[in-house]
C-alpha cells in the first residue's frame, strides 16, 4: 500500500485532519480527522510503501496492545483509507 499523491496531514484546532491538495483530489463532500494513534501511523508510513503487519509494528513499538488487536486495528484502518480513497495498491 501506499498514500496516494496529495493527501496530507494537517493539525487544525488541535485536532488530526487529511486534507487533499491538487486539482486530482479535490472532493469537498468529506472532511477526514484522524484520532491521535491514526495520526501517528500516518506520519510513519505516508512516504513510504506500507503493510498491515509494518503499520501493527508500529502500533506495537508505540502502545500497549497485543500484537492481534494491533493487526485487526491496522487492517481495519486500512480499509477505511482505501475506501475514503487515501490510498491505494503499490505498483
Amino acid at each position: 500500500m501506499k498514500v496516494k499523491k496529495g493527501f496530507k496531514l494537517r493539525n487544525v484546532c488541535g485536532e488530526y485532519i487529511v486534507v487533499a491538495e491538487g486539482v486530482e483530489n479535490i472532493d469537498f463532500s468529506r472532511v477526514i480527522s484522524l484520532n491521535d494513534s491514526a495520526a501517528y501511523l500516518w506520519q510513519n508510513i505516508h512516504d513510504k510503501d506500507f503493510t498491515a503487519d509494518d503499520m501493527a509494528a508500529l502500533l506495537l513499538e508505540e502502545y500497549e496492545i497485543d500484537k492481534e488487536t494491533a493487526t485487526k486495528d491496522s487492517e481495519n484502518l486500512i480499509a477505511q483509507w482505501k475506501d475514503a480513497g487515501m490510498v491505494e495498491e503499490s505498483v
